[in-house]
């Protein structure tokens, strides 16, 4: 409902005006995480012109082949080999630790990580496969900490594809396996604004849960609990200030959360040094 005395349709500008400041700040901060990474682009830069040469000499010896396997059954295959590799990564990471819900790791762990996430967003996408791994080995699987994944739409172009993407995780939740779905989300996570998320690329990703009843996550997807989560997760959100993902709340398990700031979201021991001053 609008507000009295307001235009009706200031509340989705305001929505829409929000969504591009995170967009933006999201760009941003990808610029600065990309500026890190350039010294270290530089140093292989000589090696990558030698796979590059070896790439175009095999390349030209398979196009002078005998052309059995079209482009088409190449590029199948291709991902096929990327989905087990990236079942396999998950697996690894995951297997043995405590699930209930959204929460991954013991139920009795000290302390608390809540991750505030945009399965479309591609700096959440960095975090996940680049520093995330080192936080679970090194401090989720010894029982010191606990992460909560939440929802903050902030690349994510439609609310409603966004709300269908992040109900689909929590509904493998309800079979605690909403870890193995963000997971395997982030690993083959599309090109942003492609519209890549749809309910052929939702059902690929839960088929490849290991262990997900297919038939009862489809129905789980149904209940309205969960959409109501995103909103409660969006609430919290906007009552910490926070306009772009990942973001993080930090704090002992039960008592107050507190703003986490690391100072690299791509870097795993610049993200882990902020940690341990508060996870011990």
């Amino acid at each position: 409902m609008a507000r009295q005395g307001t235009d009706p349709g200031s509340e989705d500008l305001t929505r829409k005006q929000r969504r591009e400041q995170a967009r933006a700040q999201r760009r941003a901060l990808e610029e600065a995480e990309a500026a890190k990474a350039v010294r270290r682009r530089r140093l292989i830069q000589l090696g990558g012109a030698l796979v590059v040469v070896v790439a175009i000499i095999v390349a030209i010896l398979l196009a002078t082949g005998s052309g059995k396997k079209g482009p088409t059954s190449t590029t199948a295959n291709e991902a096929l080999n990327s989905n087990r590799s990236s079942i396999a990564e998950v697996t690894t990471l995951l297997n043995g630790i405590h699930q209930s819900g959204n929460t991954l790791g013991s139920p009795t762990a000290p302390f608390t990580l809540q991750y505030f996430g945009d399965l479309e967003c591609p700096i959440c996408r960095e975090f996940t496969l680049s520093t995330l791994p080192t936080v679970i080995a090194r401090y989720v699987r010894t029982g010191k900490l606990k992460i909560e994944y939440r929802s903050l739409e902030t690349a994510t172009r439609e609310p409603e594809t966004f709300r269908t993407q992040q109900v689909a995780a929590m509904a493998a939740g309800k079979q605690n396996l909403m870890w193995h779905f963000v997971e395997l989300f982030y690993h083959e996570q599309g090109q942003e604004d492609s519209g890549y998320v749809t309910e052929s690329y939702l059902e690929g990703l839960a088929k490849q849960v290991p262990g997900l009843d297919l038939s009862r996550w489809h129905t789980d997807r149904a209940d309205p609990a969960l959409a109501e989560q995103v909103n409660t997760d969006a609430q919290a959100a906007s009552a910490n200030g926070f306009t772009g993902t990942p973001s993080f709340l930090l704090g002992p398990s039960g008592g107050k959360a507190e703003v986490f700031s690391p100072p690299s979201f791509s870097e795993p021991t610049a993200f882990t040094s902020a940690l341990e001053k508060v996870v011990h």
